[in-house]
């Protein structure tokens, strides 16, 4: 089961269900040969919002579903300035709307590989490029869980 990208941010993360060796059935009688196996088999989800916990490699594993064959991820410089205005006009926007900020750029791929390199990096990346964009940018650090959304929007924008 893939991962989905909700409009939100959130993404849907399949779980794999526990193993319970179970003697009865919910009505009392007996296990039957296949139901412990088609219980275990059975796919379950959970949904993870943008701050939680596993949110951003659930996201990095989503940005690598949507194109398998992509080389390993490598941020360059220009890609990185640019990924960081990229975040902070959408940040800024009152829309909070990506697409227009990625039509404007002049490198989407790098920009998208510099994103795509903070993604990988885990929660202290995400911490670490925000206060960069608040650098390089001006004004307060955005909140990890909020830098990761729109991350991801832009992500979405690019692919």
């Amino acid at each position: 089961m893939d991962i989905v990208r909700n409009p939100d941010g959130t993404l849907v993360v399949p779980v794999t269900p526990r193993r319970v060796a179970e003697t009865e059935t919910d009505d009392g009688g007996p296990v039957e040969a296949g139901d412990e196996a088609t219980k275990a088999s059975e796919p379950e989800t959970r949904v993870i919002h943008p701050g939680e916990g596993g949110y951003d490699e659930a996201l990095a594993e989503w940005d690598l579903q949507q194109n398998p064959d992509r080389e390993p991820v490598v941020s360059t410089a220009t890609g990185r300035q640019e990924a960081m205005a990229l975040v902070h006009a959408v940040a800024t926007d009152p829309d909070h709307d990506a697409g227009p900020a990625v039509e404007a750029l002049e490198d989407p791929e790098a920009s998208g590989e510099a994103l795509r390199h903070v993604l990988v990096g885990g929660v202290h990346s995400v911490e670490a490029f925000a206060e960069e964009v608040a650098e390089a940018e001006g004004g307060e650090p955005l909140p990890a869980h909020e830098a990761t959304k729109i991350i991801g929007e832009v992500l979405s924008e690019l692919d």
